[in-house]
Order: C-alpha cells, then structure tokens, then sequence
C-alpha cells in the first residue's frame, strides 16, 4: 500500500469527526495555567483564535478560562460537528496558512494537535500578523510518553503494523517543525504537563481509531488491529479500564 500523503492524513477527520469528538482526551486546567505563566497574562477577558480547532475540544475550554474566542476550522465534517457540540461558539472557515483574520486582531493564537498540519513558512507569519504587539502564539499536543509499560509496548505494536504511533509521532515531530521556525521572530519556550484519564478500554481505542494514521488505512486493516489490541488489553486490565496517561507537549512563543 502506498503510504498516504499528508493532505490525505489531514483529510481523514472529517468522515470520523463524531468519533473524534466523543473519544478524544481533552486538556488539562494546568495546561492553560502554564498557557498563561509563559505568556505573562490571563486567558481571561483575552482575544483568542483558536486554529484547527477540530470539534471545539479546546476552543471550549478557552472559553470557560475567560477567554472571547474565535475558532478557525478548514475541515467540512469537523466543523460541522464543531457547530453540533458547541452551538454557541463562533467558528468561522478558514487554515492556519491564510488565516481569514485581520492583521493585529488577536492577543492569542493557539494551536491545539493542529500546528503539524499546516506549512509553517506559511503559518508561522500569518500568526505573527494576526497577533497584536505583545501576543503570544501557543502550541501544544497530547503525547503518550514511553515510560509508561504497556503504553511503550502498544506503541511498538502500532509501529510494527502501521508506523509511528500517532499520540507519540505528533509531538515530537510537530514541535520541532515549530521550533525550527522559518520567519526567525519566535522564540518559543516549550513545558510539559503530565496528566492522565481513566477510560473504558473501548473509549481508549475508539480515541486512537479516531487518529489519521488509522484512518488512512481503511476500516478493515485497522479494525482487526484493533480486535487484537482489545484482547491484548483485557489481559493486562481485566476489569476493562485503561489509564492513559499523557505529557503536554506545550510551545508559547511571544512577540515584542
């Protein structure tokens, strides 16, 4: 099988847009106090544009933070699960490359699992033009780390079977694409934020089912990987509960 492009991979979600929403892991409350200590001011009462924002998983909680937020979707099946979910949160069509946005309009741009999906020759210039002096940039994903047993092991078994591991592959490989920055004005500080869900074994692998690499595949090829990875699974926790544990790979960058 050829292996799929990054437009396929980035096009994947939308015919998986309600099992994204309803399976995904969300953020921690710390994540957005770290959000704030290295940006040097509150969420609350701020400007934030939300891009790539998906189903809204972070978009909603920068708006319980305080935060007047604007959501920036390019993908037709996720945002129109987006406007399902949160109803009462502005979404409007665009991607981070051509934000639809004027120039200084925002105190934040956030990236939420999204900044690897765009071209940051690109991106990198446009937030830079759509924050206002002193604004700050912040990116961050979910990643699964290794120190965990039967994490590293599943991720070897995705490995073999499909390549890297998508929890895993994303940060690693989306924050360096970001701290190698084309336009030279950002200087990002980057944190970690451990946390972790506890969920049911079919919530955890509805969540990964939800991630390109598996989309990409076809149901057939990735639902009898995940047959085996549920019995696999039942072994290790029998009563049919995983806790997934997670580092936030977290970026902010400010401007002058």
């Amino acid at each position: 099988m050829t292996a799929p492009s990054h437009t396929e991979r980035a096009r994947s979600f939308d015919a998986a847009a309600a099992q994204y929403a309803a399976n995904r892991p969300s953020y921690p409350p710390a994540l957005f106090d770290a959000i704030e200590d290295l940006a040097g001011r509150p969420l609350t009462g701020a400007r934030v544009v939300d891009v790539g924002a998906g189903t809204g998983i972070a978009t909603a909680l920068l708006r319980e933070r305080g935060a007047d937020v604007l959501a920036v979707e390019p993908g037709d099946g996720m945002a129109a699960q987006f406007r399902r979910s949160h109803p009462d949160l502005t979404i409007v069509r665009g991607n981070g490359n051509a934000l639809p946005l004027a120039t200084a309009s925002a105190d934040f741009v956030t990236y939420a699992q999204a900044w690897h999906w765009t071209d940051p020759a690109h991106s990198a210039p446009e937030a830079l033009r759509v924050l206002r002096p002193g604004g700050s940039l912040a990116l961050w994903w979910n990643s699964s780390p290794l120190d965990i047993p039967w994490q590293a092991a599943q991720a070897g078994r995705i490995d073999r079977r499909f390549g890297a591991h998508p929890v895993v592959e994303q940060g690693g490989s989306g924050a360096r694409a970001a701290m190698a920055d084309p336009t030279g004005r950002l200087t990002f500080t980057r944190r970690k934020v451990r946390w972790s869900r506890r969920v049911p074994i079919d919530t955890h692998l509805a969540n990964l089912g939800s991630h390109s690499i598996f989309l990409v595949h076809g149901p057939q090829a990735s639902n009898a990987f995940f047959a085996e990875e549920k019995q696999i699974l039942l072994r290790a926790f029998p009563d049919g509960f995983i806790e997934e544990t997670y580092d936030v790979d977290l970026l902010v960058a400010n401007t002058p």
